[in-house]
């Protein structure tokens, strides 16, 4: 059986083709191992903020320190972010002008549509790359396969030319050509366990920041007519009639 063979014996028989299927796997491989770093450290930061956010928020004595204290503040996470745009949405002077001439259903369905509008945005954001990710995931280990099949392909030319078709000459250019399909498995692997992964993070986000929605809803509407602070509302917002927010909430689907 011949000597040397292995990978790099591998590179220097491969052709333009086989050279081009593994750039393309490599780039795939950066590029979603670029993702799943960025987003793993930007997820990490943003749930430490948002824990820090909720522990400070829900710790105001009334939603009018609350709208002082998130007036000039840059949100720095999506609560945050999400808090401000519904509390500057209902203090603004002008859409308090304009709420005037609006019933109580009206002003609410302002801010539904404000809250869903926060909601929306972030869940576009945390999507941003998952395309690439889910790519890589499902369309690396056909990429492989076809630098396997053009690669067998190849050495068999080669050995048909030589005219030298013993099980020694065949085994070693055939068993070369696999790599193509361990490298495609070594890119898809990662990328769909991160794919499910940031996924399951996503939802369960989403899920929160639509409660936390829920909550600025009701502490917002009720806060105009009462005197409670937030941290009592804190402490009994859970208690809340949960069927007539959802109804509020879904109006602005």
């Amino acid at each position: 059986m011949e000597q040397g063979l292995g990978f790099s014996h591998f590179l220097n028989q491969i052709d333009g083709v086989g050279i081009g299927v593994l750039v393309l796997l490599l780039s795939l491989s950066i590029a979603s191992w670029y993702l799943i770093i960025t987003k793993s450290i930007a997820n990490l930061i943003a749930k430490r903020r948002v824990e820090a956010f909720l522990k400070h928020f829900w710790s105001y004595d009334s939603l009018q320190t609350a709208r002082i204290e998130l007036k000039n503040a840059v949100p720095d996470n999506a609560f945050s972010e999400l808090a401000k745009m519904s509390i500057d949405a209902t203090s603004d002077s002008k859409i308090r002008n304009i709420h005037k001439s609006l019933t109580a259903e009206g002003t609410n369905e302002f801010l539904t549509r404000t809250l869903r509008n926060g909601i929306d945005q972030e869940a576009t954001r945390v999507e941003n790359g998952l395309t690439l990710i889910a790519t890589a995931g499902s369309a690396a280990p056909y990429i492989g396969l076809f630098g396997t099949v053009w690669g067998i392909y190849h050495a068999l030319i080669q050995i048909g030319l030589s005219g030298q078709g013993t099980l020694d000459k065949v085994a070693g250019p055939v068993g070369e050509a696999l790599i193509m399909t361990a490298l495609g498995l070594a890119v898809a692997i990662p990328a769909v366990l991160a794919y499910n992964a940031f996924v399951r993070r996503n939802r369960i986000w989403l899920a929160r920041l639509e409660a936390f929605a829920h909550d600025l809803f009701v502490l917002i509407t009720a806060g105009d007519n009462t005197d409670a602070s937030i941290s009592s509302s804190a402490q009994s917002r859970h208690e809340i009639d949960a069927n007539s927010i959802d109804i509020v909430m879904d109006r602005g689907q």
